[in-house]
């Protein structure tokens, strides 16, 4: 039955090594998960610091083309909202800076007094909250503008130089923009859901990777190491996913296709949040499990160690099932996937129960704190009561978004 719940899933453990980890790396890039964005972000950002370049160093012979580059990748957002309200904020945060510059310089001149004039002005300013995480660049700005100012040979110069400077960022943040809307963009794969995708999938492959090993009794301590290194990497995977439910409707109100005919009368799925509040605790529980894993080298290979170990393994395939329908969580198909879900979850839960009874009808120390039997024991349940919940959620919101549906074609009928 393991087996079967595994389905497609990995079967043979994950070879070990910088070169195979890079390849592996790569592969989970191609999926919907965690490395694509990563390598996503990466090429946008290339793309829209290159073609900033071209145009301040090229077209324009800035004297300092480094800033439209430097901002073109700075603003570079999860949506193209919070791209714009970024940029927003940043170019403010360097028109006070340079103009903090500016003006203290004229009346003080360049000297050290003014430096520290200009630094207190810009640090107090930036703590200014309507700059948001942008008022570091405040101080950042006034630094270069300074240096600038201090290297211009005339009056004149000055003022055009650090009027450049401006003109240089907000020249790198329109590029951003415009790449981030145009290439590969976030309202159409940036969403509630793809968090969900993007989550559910980093856990799916960390599980996959964890079961084969499991049933195989590889637990050397590179492999296991190198679990426990991931896991801590899904803290900032799980941040993404809140971030992207919080901005799911930024996303909405600049998408023009919402207007289209087949969204006007769609109901919306509202249970994202509750579902990666959910994702988030399994992520801790799963963090918590490989630590453990990562401290079993004590253990002695033992049967009753090996038959743990490959039970233990058949559970975690059923819950990288979970995970692997989680990631592909679409609102058009959630009727038939939330039945999947639970179908999934009574799996898992049978596979829980029954790594359970076999475990205590063993010989192994499940109540010593110094063995690892009895805290893995514990994170199952707790993995498998989140999941569980998961399930449920999805359950509950499919029910709602169908009741909403019902309810005005059952007026209609009693008018």
């Amino acid at each position: 039955m393991a087996e079967a719940v595994a389905g497609a899933q990995r079967i043979q453990a994950a070879p070990q090594g910088r070169l195979a980890r890079v390849r592996q790396w790569f592969g989970r890039a191609g999926s919907d998960g965690h490395e694509r964005h990563t390598l996503a972000l990466i090429g946008k950002s290339t793309l829209a610091a290159a073609v900033s370049w071209v145009i301040a160093h090229d077209v324009m012979a800035a004297q300092s083309p480094a800033f439209a580059p430097f901002s073109a990748v700075l603003i570079m957002q999860v949506t193209v909202y919070q791209s714009v309200v970024q940029a927003v904020r940043y170019v403010g945060a360097v028109a006070v800076g340079v103009g903090l510059q500016g003006v203290l310089g004229l009346l003080a001149g360049p000297h050290l007094l003014t430096f520290m004039l200009v630094t207190l002005a810009a640090l107090a300013i930036g703590r200014w909250r309507p700059l948001g995480s942008q008022g570091t660049q405040v101080a950042t700005a006034a630094f270069f503008a300074f240096s600038t100012y201090v290297s211009a040979t005339s009056e004149a110069q000055r003022w055009s130089q650090l009027g450049q400077i401006i003109v240089l960022v907000l020249i790198g943040c329109g590029v951003g923009v415009v790449v981030n809307t145009l290439v590969l963009p976030p309202l159409r794969y940036r969403s509630a859901e793809y968090g969900i995708h993007t989550l559910a999938h980093s856990l799916y492959d960390l599980v996959g990777d964890m079961h084969p090993a499991l049933r195989e009794g590889k637990l050397e301590k590179e492999r296991t190491r190198h679990w426990r290194r991931r896991a801590s990497h899904l803290a900032p995977i799980v941040q993404q996913a809140q971030s992207s439910v919080h901005t799911a409707w930024e996303s909405t109100l600049y998408n023009p296709r919402r207007l289209g005919r087949r969204h006007r009368h769609h109901t919306s799925f509202d249970g994202y949040q509750a579902v990666v509040d959910a994702l988030e605790r399994v992520s801790h529980q799963v963090a918590s499990m490989t630590r453990s894993l990562d401290q079993w080298h004590d253990a002695d290979a033992s049967r009753d160690y090996v038959d743990f170990a490959r039970r233990y393994g058949d559970f975690l395939a059923s819950l990288a099932r979970i995970a692997e329908l989680l990631s592909q969580v679409d609102e058009d198909r959630l009727q038939d996937q939330s039945r999947q879900l639970c179908e999934a979850a009574a799996q898992a839960q049978q596979c829980r129960d029954r790594l359970e009874e076999e475990t205590r009808a063993g010989s192994l120390p499940l109540s010593d704190p110094a063995q690892p039997y009895g805290i893995l024991m514990a994170e199952a349940t707790r993995l498998t009561d989140e999941f569980q919940h998961t399930c449920d959620v999805l359950q509950h919101g499919v029910d709602e978004a169908r009741a909403t549906l019902t309810a005005p074609a059952a007026g209609s009928e009693h008018g």
